[in-house]
């Protein structure tokens, strides 16, 4: 794209730098948080489905400087940007993107089975439930396919024994209990609440295919203090890569 049409932001503590349109759906805390998740190890291979410009990606790639990252995008602007912004940050070495869609499934992209999948799901699938995003960010907000085609896509995509994380709405984690139950288990459940006192907004879910240990609830990750930070030192270690969300 021409300079004119993107911006070029610093995230993870000003260690990747990450182009991305400024009308399009923006890398945030969500994006953060689900690198900060990922603890694959030397020499595994993870794919994120819906990585955007590749904000989660690059940001985990950086915390995981042995682990090779593939990520999937439909949305061809969107994955320029991402192939553009690992070449731009050195990683297009551990960095590889495709484009293809969720929908059409993981065996679409004839590729090997991975060690793990992290994902950042669109928030919604029914275009009743939200005022309608502006159009370029309408794919990274409505999931067509609804939440099933994502559960579907990330169980296909790791072997047995392999990891699945997910972040998402909490309202929709009984959804994803139920959707990735068939396959996999060993839950852990990361909550994640804007305030002390306040109820979880988003849940970070990490699944193993094939698992069967019982399901564990962790301690929620409190994102701002009421007393005036901007964020809690927690989250603030997270956002400038000095802390992995631990499982």
């Amino acid at each position: 794209m021409d300079d004119q049409q993107v911006t070029e932001d610093r995230v993870l503590g000003g260690r990747v730098r990450l182009r991305q349109r400024p009308d399009g759906y923006r890398a945030g805390m969500d994006a953060a948080l689900l690198a900060a998740a990922c603890d694959a190890m030397p020499g595994q291979r993870v794919i994120e489905p819906g990585c955007g410009v590749g904000g989660a990606l690059l940001a985990a790639a950086t915390r995981r400087p042995e682990t090779i990252f593939q990520g999937v995008e439909r949305d061809s602007t969107a994955a320029a940007l991402a192939a553009g912004n690992a070449a731009l940050n050195g990683l297009d070495g551990r960095v590889s993107v495709a484009e293809g869609d969720v929908e059409a499934g993981f065996r679409a992209l004839a590729l090997p089975v991975f060690d793990a999948v992290m994902t950042n799901p669109p928030f919604f699938d029914d275009p009743t439930a939200l005022r309608a995003p502006a159009p370029a960010k309408s794919g990274a907000w409505m999931a067509d396919g609804g939440l099933a085609a994502w559960t579907g896509f990330c169980l296909k995509a790791v072997r047995e024994g392999g990891t699945i994380t997910i972040i998402h709405r909490a309202d929709r984690l009984a959804d994803l209990l139920e959707q990735l139950a068939p396959k996999a288990g060993s839950f852990r459940i990361r909550p994640i609440a804007p305030f002390a006192d306040a109820p979880a907004k988003r849940v970070v879910l990490r699944a193993i295919k094939t698992g069967k240990a019982p399901l564990v609830l962790l301690p929620p990750l409190v994102l701002h203090d009421r007393e005036g930070g901007k964020h809690s030192p927690e989250a603030e270690a997270i956002l400038r890569g000095e802390a992995a969300l631990g499982w």
